[in-house]
């Protein structure tokens, strides 16, 4: 229909105040009124999903990130809640290497590091499984690296590993390495991860079990998206210019404390 069969000269004198966008309504017999209301569905998604993205690129840019050079996170109880959660943009990992200190006097079993994904809740975790075993998890798979010790009240130094191009982990104990085993191979971690201290997650974020939980102090934690060599592992023990974690890292941490744990200074 052509405009020129309306006696109006402007859109303004065919509907006042309508936007000349919403034009279409009143110039188009088969614009129907079931139309307006998609179109105002689709403009209220486009709307949400820019102001989604405006929140998470202000919350990016807001978060605090610590340097917690010289300090422990002190976690003083046993308990299924209290926990550190560290946040990190990444969601693939092709390989890994997590570095910590850690001191406690706990002889049953606990956990040490806990990372979940929507898909698989011990896509990376290390467990003390009992007095001379360390476990380690990768996407569900797992291994035991058996005959270690960890004498109780003193402080230790741990690197894990893992590769998934040949399914290789392997542990560093007090500038020790340990021999490598298989754990899982030809897939990555992938997913937003949740990060937890001082609980193992049976569910992806929570799940805790205050049975498993640690009672002690974490301090130096740092995770690459790469295996360590020896010389850059031995660097890490010896504070002696290694590089910091890409994903992790001690000097500027992005975290948050859940319950009651203390930021205290650390004392070797």
């Amino acid at each position: 229909m052509a405009l020129a069969q309306f006696p109006f000269e402007s859109s303004n004198q065919l509907a006042p105040g309508v936007p000349p966008c919403l034009m279409g309504l009143y110039l188009c017999p088969s614009f129907s009124i079931p139309s307006l209301s998609n179109l105002c569905h689709m403009l209220l998604f486009v709307l949400m999903a820019k102001l989604l993205v405006f929140m998470l690129m202000l919350a990016s840019c807001c978060a605090k990130v610590s340097d917690l050079s010289g300090k422990v996170l002190v976690f003083p109880r046993e308990t299924s809640t209290d926990h550190v959660k560290l946040m990190t943009p990444k969601t693939s990992f092709n390989a890994v290497t997590v570095c910590f200190r850690f001191l406690t006097d706990l002889t049953r079993n606990y956990v040490l590091f806990s990372l979940a994904t929507p898909a698989v809740k011990n896509d990376f975790v290390i467990f003390k499984a009992n007095s001379d075993v360390m476990r380690v998890h990768v996407r569900n798979g797992g291994t035991d690296f058996l005959s270690l010790s960890f004498p109780p009240n003193f402080w230790h130094t741990l690197c894990s590993t893992w590769n998934s191009a040949n399914g290789i982990s392997q542990l560093w104990v007090d500038g020790k390495p340990t021999i490598k085993r298989f754990i899982h191979s030809g897939q990555p971690i992938s997913g937003i991860p949740i990060t937890i201290l001082g609980q193992e997650q049976d569910t992806y974020g929570g799940g805790f079990d205050a049975s498993q939980s640690f009672i002690g102090m974490i301090s130096r934690l740092h995770m690459w998206d790469y295996v360590l060599s020896p010389s850059e592992i031995r660097l890490y023990e010896e504070e002696s210019n290694f590089t910091p974690g890409n994903v992790f890292n001690w000097r500027a941490l992005d975290f948050e404390i859940i319950g009651n744990i203390l930021v205290d200074n650390e004392v070797l």
